[in-house]
């Protein structure tokens, strides 16, 4: 018993007394209770005893109980407070003493304390969960007794609908379509020809005035009146049609064909950007006639070429261009020229087809760019690039290769996937994309030289890249492997056992685009044979497909010297996701991929970094109408 104070009442002939204390107990609660003088602990003593003569007490005289301890605020005013709403039978307390307290019996009652806010918070903790459970059942028992068929509002995404910033209402009427089909379709089957000339009518009607739509915004200020049209009329199909096992039988069968269809949409449209990115533009197509024309028709057909000592010189940059596009080439010389240090030693060894070797001609002759040396070369001028030594001249011959490639009419293009569509390019067996294998014998005088594809911009100065030292490597290149991604299991046939036998799967790639070559290394190490070994056992295209990349990887396997990143970063033809601070801080950006600057494809965010290189106020570009 926790006794604050107690009151002593005894009469002298009395041999035991009878006390009334007053007591706080567990939850903080003043009590009163009537005890012996027997029952007291020996630790109470007695204040103010009036000499320990118990007979000169009057009548019912209040004694207090002494303790060292403080009685707390609260426990005072629950007191006073008890004492104000409840009189003693026995009489008024006329004194309120202190009471002394021993230590140990300071201590308990501290403890005590403690203990009973313990039990008062974990009493309100439990009240409180007990009061949550309450509201989720009382919540469950009004979603079980709501009705969820909403005259004029039919919704999968209902949440959605609810929410008004996100295009719900365009996603209902969708919705909503898709459910009107369904119904239309088991309406037809039970003959219920007004619900389904209904149906029919309100598809029609959402279709209109969806259009091409792509966001609320976007819609016909009519639109939510037709939605809940259609809402409407579904409610009231559903009452008559609805059964869940027909339903969803139509629904799975609506699904099936819609997988086809995208399927379908897949190879259409993989068709038409390999068709697209295969097609020359009509401004393009015009350019290089234009120059020819002049070419021929001003005499520079007779032009020797200047600076040839420049030509072999090893002392100076040289680049090799191997290219049948015009305005692409002009740019790589261009960023590259503007940016270099010192742009008189710089050579551009540019190799073309007989097709644009006049035009190209005819752009350098008229636009030659300042300091720098620029070569044109015809790659039918080179008679040692035959087919009794270049083996994919001579897989052109095979009736086999005419077959796959230039036959009219080979199957439909749809029908072989975008995979299969991509390497029937004859592009990848152009000379032109092949010749990179033989540039020691293309500029036997060199010692190094930097080969630049036609679809890259440079930004910064490249000259460091000739004292990068290669380790005894013959090709320095950016890696592109990422994780698991751009391995050389992404572009070798693996189950063939000459591939398994000679390449680690797991090996990074890299790229071509932007390769500084040691010719001194590759000659010493006959490289291109090693490339005529595996371009000829690849033959019957059981090893790579075919393309330039899997037979450098093969050519150049354990002999590639990884450059650092910023030197190329590549994907500005295929990724629109690209970091624009890496694009920005890379020394060449490479437009590898379908979506050329040059052409109406290309992401629109990564064309700027290519048209400030071109030159729209020429009279050729203006003649053929090329322009930003």
């Amino acid at each position: 018993m926790d006794a604050s104070s107690a009151a002593l009442m005894f009469n002298d002939n009395e041999k035991d007394i009878d006390i009334i204390a007053t007591y706080s107990d567990a939850s903080g609660t003043i009590r009163t209770s009537r005890v012996k003088m027997k029952d007291l602990s020996a630790s109470w003593v007695l204040e103010n005893p009036i000499n320990g003569d118990l007979d000169k007490l009057k009548g019912s005289q209040v004694l207090k109980l002494k303790d060292s301890y403080q009685p707390s605020t609260r426990f005072e005013e629950n007191f006073e407070h008890f004492i104000d709403d409840h009189r003693l039978q026995e009489g008024e307390i006329q004194n309120h003493w202190r009471a002394s307290w021993s230590p140990v019996k300071f201590k308990r009652q501290v403890l005590r304390e403690k203990r009973r806010d313990l039990r008062t918070a974990e009493l309100v903790r439990q009240d409180k969960g007990a009061d949550k459970q309450m509201e989720a059942t009382a919540a469950i028992e009004n979603l079980k007794k709501m009705d969820t068929v909403v005259k004029g509002k039919y919704s999968i995404w209902r949440r959605d609908f609810e929410n008004p910033n996100s295009d719900s209402t365009l996603k209902l009427m969708r919705d909503q379509i898709i459910m009107a089909k369904a119904y239309a379709n088991i309406a037809k089957s039970k003959n219920q020809s007004i619900l389904y000339n209904s149906l029919l009518k309100h598809i029609r009607e959402n279709l209109r005035v969806i259009g091409e739509a792509n966001s609320d915004a976007e819609l016909h200020p009519s639109s939510l009146d037709h939605a809940k049209a259609m809402g409407h009329a579904l409610s009231i199909v559903k009452d008559e049609l609805y059964d869940c096992r027909t339903v969803a039988r139509k629904l799975r069968a609506m699904l099936l064909s819609t997988e086809d269809n995208v399927g379908s949409m897949k190879k259409r449209s993989a068709f038409l950007i390999q068709l697209a990115a295969k097609t020359v533009p009509k401004p393009l197509h015009c350019l290089p006639l234009q120059l020819a024309a002049d070419y021929f028709i001003h005499g520079y057909q007779n032009m020797k070429d200047l600076n040839k000592e420049k030509l072999e010189d090893p002392s100076l940059y040289h680049y090799a261009i191997f290219s049948d596009n015009v305005l692409a080439t002009s740019v790589v010389v261009n960023s590259t020229v503007l940016h270099a240090n010192e742009p008189e030693k710089h050579v551009f060894h540019i190799v073309t087809d007989k097709l644009n070797f006049a035009a190209m001609k005819m752009w350098f002759i008229l636009n030659a760019p300042e300091k720098a040396t620029v070569q044109v070369e015809n790659i039918d001028d080179f008679k040692w690039l035959n087919s009794s030594y270049c083996s994919v001249l001579r897989q052109l011959e095979s009736a086999r290769i005419k077959e796959y490639y230039f036959k009219a009419n080979h199957p439909s293009s749809l029908s072989v996937g975008s995979d299969h569509l991509k390497y029937r390019n004859p592009k990848y067996l152009s000379m032109l994309n092949h010749l990179r294998f033989y540039l020691p014998e293309v500029y036997p005088k060199l010692n190094k030289i930097l080969f630049l594809d036609d679809d890259i911009v440079v930004q910064k100065d490249l000259t460091p890249l000739w004292d990068v030292d290669l380790q005894g490597m013959v090709n320095g290149a950016v890696e592109t492997c990422k994780e698991s991604f751009h391995r050389f299991d992404k572009y070798l046939n693996f189950t063939n056992p000459k591939i398994v036998e000679n390449f680690d799967p797991n090996a990074c790639g890299w790229a071509f685009g932007m390769n500084i070559f040691d010719l001194k290394e590759w000659r010493k190490r006959n490289i291109t044979a090693i490339y005529h070994r595996w371009q000829d056992m690849n033959e019957d295209r059981t090893l790579w497909k075919l393309g330039t990349l899997p037979p450098g990887l093969i050519t150049f396997y354990n002999l590639t010297y990884p450059l650092d990143r910023k030197w190329h970063v590549l994907g500005l033809g295929y990724d629109p996701a690209l970091n624009q601070t890496g694009i920005e801080n890379a020394a060449v950006i490479h437009y590898n991929g379908n979506y050329k600057p040059w052409l109406d494809l290309a992401v629109a965010k990564y064309k700027s970094y290519w048209s400030k290189y071109v030159k729209f106020d020429n009279y050729y570009l203006q003649l053929c109408n090329i322009s930003e």
